[in-house]
């Protein structure tokens, strides 16, 4: 069996039922079926509502967000699909800080449910900082097939890596 790096955290079963897909070229028809078709979140302006609405519905008070993007700098090969990160200033007597999120380029043409997972992934370390049981329950409160959506990410970019997009 070839290496499977998105998805070494899962069990051998699963990670056999994924590499018999991809033996018998059934990956991209298995995903298809699955997530048919893709958003239509295609620019800032758009991902901006799109998280703002995420957030007004499940984190009315956690922090406000500065800065909602789409960045082509972050790349899978770094770990990295979606990034939030909290920036403490000091200007005069203020102290100000900002929380940004930024999500890979990767996902403005993929299905609904992949961006969102993401979105609630970063937007959980709102409050949430580490990946701990808290994190992901955060996750599961504000997307409960959290882990499902998940796991077949990582098979949409185990595709991604071997053959390019998809959609």
């Amino acid at each position: 069996m070839s290496t499977l790096k998105y998805l070494s955290a899962y069990s051998p079963d699963l990670q056999a039922q994924v590499q018999s897909l991809i033996d018998e070229n059934r990956l991209a028809r298995f995903l298809l079926d699955k997530y048919p078709t893709i958003h239509m979140v295609a620019n800032d302006k758009a991902l901006r509502d799109f998280v703002l609405g995420l957030k007004q519905t499940y984190l009315k008070k956690s922090d406000a967000l500065s800065k909602i993007v789409y960045d082509p700098k972050i790349h899978v090969v770094n770990n990295a699909l979606g990034t939030h990160s909290f920036v403490s200033r000091v200007q005069g007597h203020k102290l100000k800080s900002k929380n940004e999120i930024r999500i890979s380029t990767l996902f403005k043409k993929t299905p609904a449910e992949f961006l969102q997972m993401i979105v609630v992934h970063e937007l959980a370390h709102l409050k949430e900082k580490d990946h701990n049981k808290a994190f992901y329950q955060l996750c599961r409160h504000m997307l409960p097939d959290y882990h499902q959506l998940e796991f077949d990410l990582r098979v949409y970019l185990t595709y991604v890596e071997r053959y390019g997009n998809l959609y």
